[in-house]
């Protein structure tokens, strides 16, 4: 077996550039861990995280089902000649079917549909949006003055979603990532429980670095691809690893439509994970 070395930011980007260097999906390759790879501090001493991989041997196919044999020609019943009927009975019958076929044939009234209730954004001034924008600001202002940590805020209020987005840029970043984007999470939830403090109604706060959450999008959605692909040839279940209730919500969204598989959650968080299993009935 051939083995080529990839390297990559996080084991996941890695594993990714494999996947299109070899022209497999991931559950086709042998992968070998050989650096997770670290941030550093403030851009000093990162390392990228190193991966050996190859092809695996080619399994056998699994045989087709055969064709079931043909049944044998069965031979037409004689024909029974219908009983005397009176007429008076005949012409009800034909009565009968005539209604019907009016009635089948008839163009059927449109339905109503019923009315669709839009939820409706709550809309908020100016003074309250800038109350909500200076409430992040010096939350997150404290916390980066305490790590020692340069970072630039942009803080924009999205109307159409009614969400306050807030985007960081600096020299490393990665550090405000963490591992598979916990320590953005973490960040993101303590900022929405300052800013909806004083608020009547829910704002939802989205945190941001580095395009982090669209890539990383990206990755869990191939992933979903290729653990459903094997799902589909093994028939058999595969667990996938914990994850936080945004990104399950992307693994099901992605598999939602397959033909061949469908997903549920299932355990306690922090341990919830999602499950691909094969679907009982194709249609």
């Amino acid at each position: 077996m051939e083995f080529i070395e990839v390297s990559a930011k996080t084991v996941d980007e890695a594993i990714t550039k494999a996947c299109i260097e070899l022209g497999a999906s991931s559950d086709k390759l042998e992968i070998q861990v050989i650096s997770e790879g670290s941030s550093g501090f403030l851009g000093f001493g990162s390392k990228p995280a190193v991966i050996r991989a190859g092809r695996k041997p080619e399994e056998e196919e699994i045989a087709e089902p055969e064709e079931p044999a043909a049944k044998p020609e069965v031979k037409p019943e004689p024909e029974v000649k219908p009983v005397f009927q009176p007429r008076e009975e005949k012409k009800e019958k034909k009565e009968k079917r005539e209604e019907k076929k009016e009635t089948k044939e008839a163009p059927r009234s449109p339905r109503k549909q019923p009315a669709v209730q839009e939820h409706e954004t709550p809309t908020y001034t100016e003074e309250e949006v800038a109350a909500m924008k200076k409430a992040a600001k010096e939350f997150l202002t404290g916390v980066f003055g305490a790590m020692e940590l340069p970072v630039e805020i942009s803080i924009v209020f999205n109307k159409e979603t009614g969400s306050l987005d807030i985007d960081f840029s600096g020299e490393d970043m990665g550090i405000l990532i963490g591992k598979r984007g916990q320590t953005l999470d973490s960040l993101q939830y303590l900022t929405s429980l300052v800013v909806n403090k004083e608020q009547k109604e829910y704002v939802r706060v989205k945190l941001d670095t580095e395009n982090y959450r669209k890539r990383r999008k990206e990755t869990l959605e191939n992933l979903a691809r290729n653990i459903a692909y094997k799902v589909k040839k093994t028939r058999k279940p595969v667990s996938l690893e914990p994850m936080n209730p945004y990104e399950r919500r992307i693994i099901h969204s992605a598999l939602q439509s397959n033909k061949f598989v469908e997903t549920y959650s299932e355990g306690n968080e922090p341990y919830r994970h999602v499950v691909v299993t094969p679907k009982r009935y194709e249609r």
